[in-house]
């Protein structure tokens, strides 16, 4: 069933270390997928979807953003970060470390939810490193809305919360899901995973100003069309999202970026949108769909 591997690495802002994990499958893998995680949850949460990658014959990797998980230096950090550039520059460190440790294997990126616009980022300043890229879960709001937000959350102290930005984000995600069970309803159908999140301490934090308002610079950053113009236009990607999740404005927001990739010259773009599907697809009821279709379409990509 292969093997799981910790490990830490020096973040480029200088003052943490990045907790890793490797999953190696049994023999010489056929491709790494480095997974990027989203907003208040961290790596080992994607161990089953890995285990499953591995079963394929994939190497699978990733690692906890400063903040998050085992990256954070306790609590008073969850949530906390403010250079957009240093988790993308972390992502990147990883590709290289496990890139060395894995020649000549092809290699592909998986980001979810925050975490794609963190992978839209490196698609942007890392052209040519990559075989392909997944997007889970990505959205992207009006310019407007996002320079909004950027200003409402570079108000007052970043290491807070701003109750205002959290009730107009995390708040409404959820008010789509009245009469809410919990406060994380917008994440998935399978209660149980819902009551899981909300019970594990390395996700039931709020994401402070400063960690929003570096995330908005990202999010006007990664919606420039001279920066799209930068990608690699041969790389395949792969865009999947439920199509009742809020971050992707019900599929609409996923279809948007989806256009900034074509107009861009991107050759090779597939999505999916999973019918009833919220946030999550990766821990939905329908999960083994989406497990199998993602590894077909690694399969496709392969050669």
């Amino acid at each position: 069933m292969g093997v799981r591997k910790e490990f830490t690495y020096p973040s480029s802002d200088g003052a943490h270390q990045v907790h890793a994990v490797l999953w190696l499958p049994e023999g010489e893998p056929r491709a790494v997928v480095q997974l990027v995680h989203g907003i208040s949850e961290y790596i080992l949460r994607y161990d089953h979807f890995a285990r499953y990658l591995v079963t394929q014959g994939f190497a699978v990797t990733g690692n906890d953003h400063l903040g998050h998980g085992q990256t954070a230096e306790g609590p008073s950090e969850y949530g906390y970060y403010t250079d957009w550039w240093a988790l993308v520059k972390d992502v990147r460190e990883l590709r290289e470390t496990v890139g060395k440790q894995l020649p000549n294997v092809p290699y592909f990126l998986l980001g979810h939810s925050m975490g794609s616009f963190v992978v839209r980022t490196y698609l942007i300043d890392y052209p040519g490193t990559l075989k392909g890229a997944i997007l889970s879960g990505t959205g992207q709001e009006p310019a407007a809305l996002v320079a909004l937000g950027k200003w409402l959350t570079g108000i007052g102290d970043p290491h807070k919360v701003n109750k205002l930005f959290t009730a107009l984000s995390l708040g409404a995600y959820n008010r789509q899901f009245k009469p809410n069970r919990t406060g994380a309803d917008w994440i998935c159908r399978d209660q149980a995973v819902v009551d899981a999140y909300v019970a594990d301490p390395f996700c039931s934090f709020l994401p402070t100003a400063g960690m929003n308002h570096a995330m908005m610079g990202g999010l006007q950053y990664v919606a420039k069309r001279e920066n799209l113009a930068r990608m690699d236009k041969d790389m395949p990607v792969y865009f999947f999202a439920g199509d009742k999740d809020p971050v992707g404005n019900s599929g609409k927001g996923v279809e948007k970026v989806v256009g900034f990739f074509q107009r861009a010259g991107v050759k090779d773009i597939t999505l999916k949108l999973y019918p009833g599907g919220r946030h999550e697809m990766l821990n939905e009821t329908n999960k083994d769909e989406v497990y199998a279709d993602i590894a077909h379409w690694l399969e496709n990509h392969l050669t």
